[in-house]
């Protein structure tokens, strides 16, 4: 059976080079209750989620071979709308969102691909991959029964099937691609909106049914998606899913390696312990396909990652890393699991398994596939101690949590809980590349509210003002101070406060800065509060609206409002309180350097920089810094090392790193023990340092000489001491 298949799937990658008559060779893709079916062969399929934007086309190829070496079938990946449609009807596939080059490497690789169309992603990804243009499509609401919503996604999701039709990408047409999703985790939204839901379930099925693509389609999350629909499972565990109909395969389509970090937060670890045991409690239940999200989890480059407060490293404690090296142990124990199973595949989908109690925590799972084969999955579900079981006659010892594989009902040839691999040791190390001809450019708050405005009576939502085409908008008004008030005379200082629906603010008054505040992922709302110097007569008050990533989850996450739509006010005035929320503001979109295109390699030179040893001196807000670096010596993975900067962004040649924010992490960073059910909360590390301090150089962009660094500093940074380091792991 083994050589059949290795055959079959030979033949499903010859595009370009065999030809039967005209017509290309196909692949026959079904289903049935056990698994997949690929030309009449079930199989035990075993994927990994990549998401070509968060890494480089330079990138795939080595993540596509590493996540093949270790033992995947299938490359899983979201497809991102905002990424490629930044304006109605205006197309990107080109670098990151070379969505073809990415299928093309897979197949050249030789592996399957699950397109995952959405094309709502979530992913910790901003606005959840919509497009924020879509917000204003006149009586669209997202993800519901309604026409407007309804077009746009048809019309794109039809986008991306043509294309891949034109590329013949789908399996039935000899391509890689052999399972396809619409929508995505619907199940919670469709208990909030009831038969609206439902029908909008319907259509989209429907919808996709009809794109007639010659591959199954999948929703996950979805109890109640219809046929020919497949419905998955998504978390840590799923062994305990039933598809919604007794003829559809058990699919985990997200078996979750680790978990998404944000700003202030710890860093999660999932033991891959515990992970293993997910997986085969999984596979001796029946289930067929199991998708690790994430095999590789990158970056979110630019303004891209979500939340808000989402990190700029999506590392996700995934076998792959950030970087794109293997990290270990995670890497090769799940190689060894993805051997183990596929010694007992022919039994595995050839029979439901027979189930005997071997002690109170423990029992068998035994498959067979006729003609003597025996395979057997002991597993020992105490959280604490070790069990000594007796199989077929035969002794055998489980250690807590585990389950151990024995393809011929007699030996052992993988535990989930007896790690061999050694655990990486990884160092950022020094580079030998010296930042040099640093500049410093000051905004100059004074300016603010020259150019480019719009005034109007109230505070206004902050997205619908930027369209999100920068993280800023400055919120300006004045407010007259008699010369008669207490407090010029001697007295307290009144008290501004600021409301804001989030994510974080910077507040001027009179060009001095007063402080900053922010909001968290879990609240996004705040307050300002500080006593501030006013003097007789008029007063600039300048706050700076700060983004931190659009949501991509929640319940019609696209009417959340974000930016200061609540109170600003003067308190201990002689008069009392002073409400400045319904007066006239003058509004400013983005920075100067922004409209200026400093981040440019053509533009940064035009501008007046402060250059020498004052260049390094000022650490005030709202700072502009440049430097050059040559690429470092070798091939290892670059960062930047940002411990003594505060929070902005980040850009090299041109190209956006995206945010940094040394927000230090708070939690509970004590022992991690593998064994019990694990939680996000469970095992964390990094507590009381930078969530993020390290952030990735990929090599692609890079010179050998001359490389332009711009930070833009919110807070107020040493840029002396930011420096280029490798990677390297042992």
């Amino acid at each position: 059976m083994g050589t059949i298949l290795v055959l079959t799937k030979i033949l499903c990658f010859l595009l370009t080079t065999m030809l039967i008559g005209s017509a290309m060779i196909q692949c026959s893709i079904t289903y049935d209750k056990k698994a997949i079916v690929i030309n009449g062969h079930r199989r035990i399929l075993l994927s990994g989620s990549i998401h070509y934007p968060r890494s480089t086309p330079e990138m795939w190829e080595d993540l596509i071979k590493k996540a093949k070496d270790g033992g995947l079938d299938v490359i899983d990946t979201y497809v991102f709308w905002n990424g490629h449609e930044p304006s109605p009807g205006t197309y990107n596939f080109e670098g990151r969102y070379d969505l073809v080059r990415f299928i093309k490497t897979v197949q050249e690789v030789g592996l399957y691909v699950h397109l995952r169309i959405g094309p709502y992603v979530c992913a910790e990804w901003n606005f959840g991959g919509f497009p924020v243009w879509l917000k204003y499509v006149p009586g669209i609401s997202f993800r519901s029964d309604n026409g407007p919503f309804k077009a746009a996604m048809q019309g794109f999701t039809q986008k991306i099937v043509q294309m891949m039709k034109e590329h013949r990408f789908f399996a039935s047409q000899g391509g890689p691609i052999i399972l396809s999703q619409i929508e995505n985790e619907f199940g919670p939204e469709l208990k909030a909106l009831g038969p609206a839901g439902h029908s909008y379930v319907n259509w989209a099925a429907k919808m996709a049914v009809g794109l007639n693509t010659g591959v199954p389609w999948v929703m996950c999350k979805e109890d109640d998606a219809p046929d020919p629909i497949i419905n998955a499972c998504n978390g840590f565990y799923c062994d305990y899913f039933t598809p919604n109909k007794p003829y559809k395969p058990k699919m985990w389509t997200e078996a979750w390696s680790g978990w998404f970090t944000e700003f202030g937060g710890t860093i999660p670890k999932r033991p891959v312990e515990d992970l293993a045991f997910g997986v085969t409690r999984f596979i001796q239940k029946g289930g067929s396909y199991i998708n690790y999200y994430m095999y590789h989890g990158g970056t979110n480059f630019g303004r891209t990652a979500g939340g808000p407060f989402i990190t700029t490293s999506y590392d996700y404690d995934a076998p792959i890393d950030e970087y794109g090296l293997v990290q270990e142990p995670k890497y090769s124990h799940l190689k060894q699991l993805h051997q183990a199973i596929k010694q007992c595949e022919s039994a595995l989908v050839s029979s439901d398994p027979k189930v005997t109690k071997l002690g109170n925590y423990e029992d068998a799972h035994v498959f067979s596939a006729g003609k003597g084969s025996c395979v057997a999955f002991l597993s020992n579900y105490h959280m604490n101690a070790p069990a000594k079981v007796v199989f077929n006659n035969r002794h055998y010892t489980l250690p807590a949590w585990s389950t151990s594989i024995l393809p011929d009902c007699r030996n052992v040839v993988f535990n989930t809980a007896t790690v061999v691999a050694k655990t990486s040791q990884v160092q950022m190390v020094p580079s030998g590349s010296i930042l040099y001809s640093v500049g410093r450019y000051d905004e100059d708050i004074a300016t603010y509210g020259d150019r480019g405005t719009i005034t109007a009576l109230g505070l206004l939502e902050q997205i619908n003002v930027t369209r999100d085409t920068s993280d800023y908008l400055w919120y300006i008004t004045s407010v007259d101070i008699k010369a008669s008030e207490s407090f010029l005379r001697g007295g307290k200082w009144p008290t501004l406060t600021v409301d804001s629906a989030g994510h974080a603010v910077h507040v001027f008054v009179n060009g001095h800065f007063y402080g900053s505040a922010f909001g968290t992922r879990e609240n996004r709302r705040f307050s300002f509060s500080a006593p501030v110097n006013l003097r007789g007569g008029a007063n600039r008050i300048a706050l700076l609206s700060i983004t931190v990533g659009l949501p991509n989850v929640g319940p019609h996450f696209e009417t959340w409002a974000t930016g200061i739509v609540g109170s600003v006010a003067l308190h201990g005035l002689d008069g009392g309180n002073k409400d400045l929320s319904r007066q006239k503001w003058t509004y400013q979109v983005g920075l100067r350097g922004e409209a200026m295109n400093l981040i440019s390699p053509s533009e940064a030179s035009s501008a007046d920089w402060i250059r020498g040893s004052l260049a390094k001196q000022n650490k005030q807000p709202l700072t502009w810094y440049k430097a050059f670096f040559d690429a470092p010596r070798g091939n290892e993975p670059v960062a930047l090392d940002l411990r003594s900067m505060g929070k902005g962004q980040a850009w090299i040649n041109g190209q956006s790193l995206g945010r940094y924010w040394m927000a230090f992490a708070k939690g509970n960073c004590g022992s991690c023990n593998y064994a019990g059910t694990y939680r996000e909360a469970k095992c964390q590390s990094g507590c009381g340092e930078p969530t993020q301090r390290w952030y990735h150089v990929p090599r692609s962009w890079l010179k050998p000489r001359g490389n332009l660094l711009v930070l833009f500093e919110e807070l107020g940074g040493d840029v002396s001491r930011v420096s280029v380091v490798k990677r390297s792991v042992h």
